[in-house]
Order: C-alpha cells, then sequence, then structure tokens
C-alpha cells in the first residue's frame, strides 16, 4: 500500500524493505525470480546491509502472489544448533508447504510422524500457530537422519503439484552448526531438480570456501549472484518520489549530496533519508543546512555500534581504519605505509583480511575501502 499519510515517514531501515520501502534491483528481481521458476539454485553474496533478504523476501513474496511457487525459508543465525535447525525446518515446511498442499491440519501434521525423532508438537492458543520442538539429548545419528528427512519432505510434498523454494538465510552459519551437515544436504539437493535453493551469505570468506573451493560439496553447485550499491541515478527518483507521497521536496543540491555520501548503499541510503525526511516540515524542501543536521543525528544514532566496533578493534586495525576514513587504499607501497605510519607491510596486509572477513572493509576497483555506512565519517569526526 502505497504511503500517503503526510506525518508518516516514507524511508525504512533495520527490518526487511519491504512493499513501497523496497527499490530498483529490477533487473536482480526479474532475474532470481526467473531462476527459482526454472528450480535453479542461486547463492547470493552481499555484504551485511545491501538488501539480500529484501530482496528475496520480495522476489518469493510476488511468486507465491501469483501461485507459481510454494516457499519454505530458514534464517541459520536463528538456529545454533542441530535440533534448532530441525525445529525451524519442520515449522516453515508444515506453515509454507504441507499446508498449502493439503489444506487440512491433519494431513499435514501427519507428514512428520515418520521422523526419525518425534516432534513435539505444540498449539498457540492465540494464533493457532504449530510449533515443533526436537529433543537436545537424543543421539547424533537420530538427529541426523531427522534432519535429512525433514530436507527430503518439500520436494516430495510438491512433486507434481507446484514448484518449490527452499531459501537458507546466512547460510555461512551451517558451518558453525556442524561442517558435516554441508556433504548431506548436498547429497539430497542435487536430486531434487524440481526444487530451487537459495543461499544467501554475509560472510564472504565463509561463503567462497562453501562455494568456490573444490574440495567442497557445494563446489559450482549454484548460479553466483553478487549484489553490490545500487546505482544512485537509480536511486534518485525513489528518493524524490518518497519525499513527494508525503507532501515533502528535496532539492537538487541536496539529493545528489545524499547520493555522493551514500553511494547508493541501499541501508545507507535509507537511513540518512529517513533522519533528513524528519528535519523537513510537511510542504517544505529538504536542502544542504537539513542534510548536515541529518548526518549528524546518524552518527549519534549510530555512535554505540561504532563505538563498540572501535572498541574491538586492535591497535593495528584502528590505524588501518583511521587511514581509510581519510580515502580509500588503492595500493600498498611502502611510500603510503610510511605516509599513514601503518607499520610493516605483512601487519597492514594482515590487519586487512581480518577487517574484511568481519566486513568493516571492502576491496573493490578503487581499492580498499570502509564498508559501514557512515563509520567512515565518525571516524574522522573522532579524530577532529
Amino acid at each position: 500500500m502505497p504511503v500517503s499519510a503526510p506525518d508518516a515517514n516514507p524511508f525504512r531501515y533495520g527490518d526487511l524493505a519491504l512493499d513501497d520501502a523496497f527499490t530498483d534491483r529490477a533487473d536482480e528481481l526479474r532475474e532470481l525470480k526467473s531462476d527459482i521458476l526454472s528450480g535453479q539454485n542461486v547463492v547470493i553474496f552481499a555484504p551485511r546491509r545491501y538488501g539480500k533478504s529484501s530482496l528475496v523476501w520480495k522476489a518469493t513474496q510476488e511468486l507465491i502472489a501469483a501461485d507459481q511457487v510454494l516457499v519454505a525459508q530458514v534464517d541459520l543465525m536463528a538456529t545454533p544448533s542441530k535440533e534448532k535447525l530441525a525445529e525451524k525446518l519442520a515449522r516453515s515446511i508444515y506453515e509454507d508447504i504441507a499446508t498449502p498442499v493439503f489444506r487440512v491440519r491433519e494431513r499435514a501434521v501427519a507428514v512428520f510422524r515418520g521422523l526419525r525423532i518425534a516432534p513435539r508438537i505444540t498449539l498457540d492458543p492465540d494464533d493457532g500457530s504449530l510449533s515443533f520442538g526436537f529433543e537436545a539429548s537424543s543421539r547424533r545419528e537420530d538427529i541426523d537422519a531427522t534432519l535429512e528427512r525433514l530436507l527430503e519432505l518439500p520436494a516430495q510434498l510438491a512433486a507434481g503439484r507446484k514448484r518449490v523454494a527452499l531459501v537458507f538465510d546466512e547460510f555461512q552459519e551451517i558451518l558453525a552448526i556442524d561442517p558435516g551437515l554441508t556433504p548431506l544436504m548436498r547429497s539430497i539437493f542435487q536430486s531434487q531438480a524440481e526444487v530451487a535453493h537459495v543461499y544467501l551469505g554475509s560472510k564472504r570468506s565463509m561463503m567462497e570456501r562453501i562455494f568456490s573451493d573444490a574440495n567442497e560439496p557445494f563446489w559450482r553447485s549454484a548460479k553466483r549472484t553478487e549484489l553490490g550499491l545500487i546505482d544512485p541515478p537509480l536511486f534518485a527518483p525513489f528518493i524524490a518520489g518518497r519525499f513527494r507521497v508525503t507532501g515533502r521536496a528535496i532539492d537538487a543540491e541536496a539529493l545528489a549530496a545524499v547520493l555522493v555520501i551514500t553511494q547508493g548503499h541501499p541501508y545507507g541510503t535509507q537511513e540518512l533519508c529517513y533522519y533528513l525526511w524528519q528535519e523537513v516540515a510537511a510542504g517544505g524542501t529538504a536542502g544542504l543546512d537539513d542534510l548536515d543536521r541529518a548526518v549528524t543525528r546518524v552518527l549519534r544514532s549510530e555512535n554505540a555500534h561504532f563505538s563498540r566496533i572501535w572498541e574491538k578493534s586492535a591497535s593495528g586495525h584502528r590505524l588501518v581504519l583511521q587511514a581509510l576514513a581519510a580515502a580509500p587504499l588503492r595500493q600498498i607501497t611502502e611510500e603510503k605505509r610510511r605516509e599513514l605510519n601503518l607499520g610493516g607491510d605483512a601487519t597492514v596486509r594482515k590487519a586487512l583480511r581480518a577487517l574484511s572477513d568481519d566486513e568493516l572493509v571492502l576491496r573493490d576497483a578503487g581499492g580498499y575501502r570502509i564498508a559501514e555506512p557512515f563509520l567512515a565519517e565518525w571516524i574522522r569526526r573522532q579524530q577532529s
């Protein structure tokens, strides 16, 4: 539903960008929907806050609304054990696949009675939903057999009925749950031609290990899709339109400055525009002075988060972050290291690897740069 209330902020950050808050990614959206309908496995690489989950949610919801696909989704960040993974899988399969297929609760529940470990099924008296529990004291072979059966169910339940998608968010966490799960999952998934498996991950080094290492079971098992920043010219009409729909405006200079600051970072742009919109009265127009105040409010809002990052960083990492806050680091030459007082070559490269693993630093065509929106500005202000 379009936002029209003049007092409702039209920008969203922090949660999924849903409905009108979702911007651009038109090509990626169209391609992902086509892949899912074709049963193509897809792995989506992107740093945190780039909109991976929002993109997949948008694609799957449009396919569900068109009655073209059934989608079960599990966030592995919320499944620290195999028992928790089984619980989340069972609930999603029940709600999103078994129930639409059978349309009768008793038949949908019956599919879980043949599991090696019988789940504890409880009914929520408020909304009538079911939850599934698996005993943590179960033998390893029993929980493994239960997970194997659960992973087989989506394809079997929808066979000959409808296309199925099985989505795993933060898939790199599978290694923390149990590295032995990757060969089990791959052995099952490789025979599920009618199921599109979609894997999302934010920790690039771990995702690269899973999908790009020839010694890993998932090597070359999925189409690779990488999300980058949104092209500023594509973001500009969205921003202007969101101001306009709530009876406000943003002048050309301020709009250009927003996109210079954020470079089209999805989360960062929505966050900055959220505060910028709040600086403008109904019927008013956002200008550069309003933008300056909005940036200050963003930094104040992010201060606790950035302070934790800084406090956890080793002294050598802080020196590298301070250097990158001033400008991207294109080459790690001896002259540049001396100029920035960064220490030895091995020390700098080790710091960059660690910061990259933590998704605080990215490397692109312009060199190494700080990835977190507004962290560079926060560091510069701390030094002034």
